[in-house]
């Protein structure tokens, strides 16, 4: 019982230092969940005519995108759908746009600046509270919190015998049910059946958050092995003057092109610098991020090249350890299991967000009845004030 004891005060000093982070990001992860959907939605520049034609290659579609941003250079470009735009992508240290453009036509169609985007603040709230680095070490603290109150609340539930585990599984609740009573069902019952979809919430996103827990993580699923740092290949730059890289990067895309299909998507991401790789990738899932091949080339010749690292060659002859980690976001979000994954993460995040708000009430409604008690011992009933 002391035991017990001591984690019930665990459980309500870290829940009451936690409550608002924990409470911002159960909502902001309910929005998290269908932001593919809903912007699908919504967003009609998405969207294109399929003439029945082929693609223009990336470098005309380049070309037509770096107009659009005065000078800027596309740093990646996508090729969806056949009814979809083709994605362009420029980030720097101030700004973030993507770019959608018609794949047949080269007729840039919206250029959206993220930093603006209504899902992309909320992302970064989510991540980083809109601070910086302070912040995501603020969340990342709370989801380990988090984790602990899950783990504490599930010990805190564990029923002592049958009679109390037939209510701990249920609400029975009755029309003469008082709300403290269902106040407290709404944490418990809710609480343990979100725990087992919320625990695999706080280990990815403690994964996303801290770079040790991302190595630990690593560390047990290899066996014991060190997470490898991405060693991205170099092209040989002395070749730089001779070789046509337009053609480089259409030749690359076109062998890419030949694993397309109409619900995956092709990308380029073009070199950076004069020894940079050219590298392509192949995301078999419009859905989601996890099951991409990725290659990289020499950007003058063509040839391709090794590189290492988790996000290096094709998913499935990644190891169980670089899996875990490229599934790492599809899982966060639910997209791992299609849409009744993001369903479940839905109902999870929305079920967590509620958990601060009926805890408090529960330790409020306590410690109201124990000043109480306490004033009532000071002043018995038969106990007269005179003015």
């Amino acid at each position: 019982m002391r035991i017990k004891k001591a984690i019930g005060k665990i459980h309500l000093w870290l829940g009451l230092a936690s409550g608002l982070i924990v409470f911002w990001l159960g909502i902001s992860g309910c929005l998290i969940a269908f932001e593919r959907e809903i912007t699908r939605a919504v967003e009609q520049f998405r969207y294109v005519e399929n003439p029945g034609t082929k693609y223009l290659p990336p470098t005309v579609l380049k070309d037509s995108v770096d107009k659009y941003l005065n000078g800027k250079e596309t740093i990646i470009l996508e090729y969806l759908g056949p009814r979809d735009a083709a994605l362009a992508y420029y980030y720097d240290d101030s700004v973030y746009y993507q770019v959608f453009i018609n794949p047949y036509t080269g007729h840039v169609q919206k250029v959206k600046n993220m930093r603006k985007d209504f899902f992309r603040i909320i992302t970064m709230g989510h991540y980083e509270l809109w601070m910086g680095k302070p912040g995501r070490i603020i969340v990342s603290t709370a989801t380990l919190i988090f984790l602990i109150l899950m783990i504490t609340g599930v010990v805190l539930w564990w029923p002592r015998n049958k009679a109390a585990a037939r209510q701990r599984f249920k609400f029975k609740w009755k029309p003469s049910t008082r709300w403290k009573r269902k106040n407290y069902d709404l944490h418990n019952v809710l609480g343990f059946y979100m725990t087992w979809v919320a625990i695999f919430l706080a280990i990815t996103g403690l994964i996303m958050g801290f770079q040790w827990f991302a190595r630990s993580v690593y560390f047990v699923s290899s066996g014991g092995q060190t997470m490898p740092p991405h060693e991205h290949p170099v092209s040989d730059s002395a070749l730089a003057l001779s070789a046509d890289r337009s053609q480089v990067v259409n030749t690359v895309w076109l062998e890419l092109m030949q694993q397309k299909r109409s619900d995956n998507k092709v990308g380029i991401v073009f070199p950076q610098d004069e020894t940079d790789a050219l590298e392509g990738f192949v995301n078999h899932n419009l859905d989601s991020y996890y099951n991409v091949d990725f290659y990289h080339y020499d950007q003058y010749t063509g040839k391709e090249l090794p590189a290492e690292g988790i996000w290096a060659g094709k998913f499935k002859d990644a190891s169980l350890a670089d899996k875990i980690q490229r599934m790492n976001y599809d899982i966060h979000v639910g997209a791992i299991l299609g849409f009744p994954g993001k369903l479940l993460v839905f109902f999870a995040s929305l079920i967590a967000a509620s958990l601060p708000v009926t805890g408090f009430y529960i330790w409020y409604g306590r410690r109201k009845k124990k000043i109480l008690s306490i004033a009532k011992q000071d002043f018995p009933q038969n106990y007269c004030v005179t003015p």
